[in-house]
């Protein structure tokens, strides 16, 4: 009779065993927090002029179009961005010095949103239109990221580094015309 009673508890021990390493497997999966401790730094140069059309034409250099600033979101973020033409008509968003932290799924957005301080400001750049630059290359540094052909730039007001993966901004700017 004893050995009946052990063997049920046994059963109980390893599935409850099971269950906590398969949630914390998930939990690992999901939340990623390694990322607090790691960094990517990314030093990408800046869009440079191109030879003008003659031999004595200035140079034609990247003119640019808006300016800001980074504010902390849910993550203490800084740094500037600058909205650039080039002379092939392409636009180029550069982050400049960007020091942000490290996490799952970031991207880079240019949205409508305005950009508020603090917590009412880190969930409301998905709420209108909102542009996917792409996966942040780097939460450190300098970087650039294409601006579609064709991209309506008046309907964008702010730059987002969005955790796509939590719905929150890590850090925003709001765009001024330069």
């Amino acid at each position: 009779m004893a050995f009946a009673r052990k063997r049920p508890r046994k059963r109980t021990a390893l599935l409850v065993a099971a269950v906590l390493v398969l949630t914390l497997g998930a939990g690992l999966a999901v939340f990623q927090p390694w990322k607090l401790f790691t960094d990517t730094t990314v030093q990408e140069a800046a869009p440079t002029p191109v030879p003008g059309a003659g031999a004595d034409a200035p140079p034609r250099i990247p003119r640019p179009l808006s300016i800001g600033r980074f504010i902390s979101h849910e993550h203490t973020t800084s740094g500037s961005v600058v909205l650039l033409e080039l002379p092939d008509g392409g636009r180029v968003l550069r982050l400049e010095e960007l020091d942000t932290s490290d996490g799952p799924d970031l991207h880079v957005w240019l949205t409508d949103a305005p950009v508020l301080e603090g917590r009412d400001g880190w969930g409301v750049f998905d709420d209108g239109a909102h542009l996917d630059l792409g996966k942040l290359e780097g939460n450190k540094g300098d970087q650039n990221y294409a601006v579609p052909a064709g991209t309506d730039l008046s309907k964008y007001t702010s730059v987002a580094i969005w955790c796509d993966r939590f719905n929150v901004s890590f850090g925003a700017a709001a765009l001024e015309r330069a």
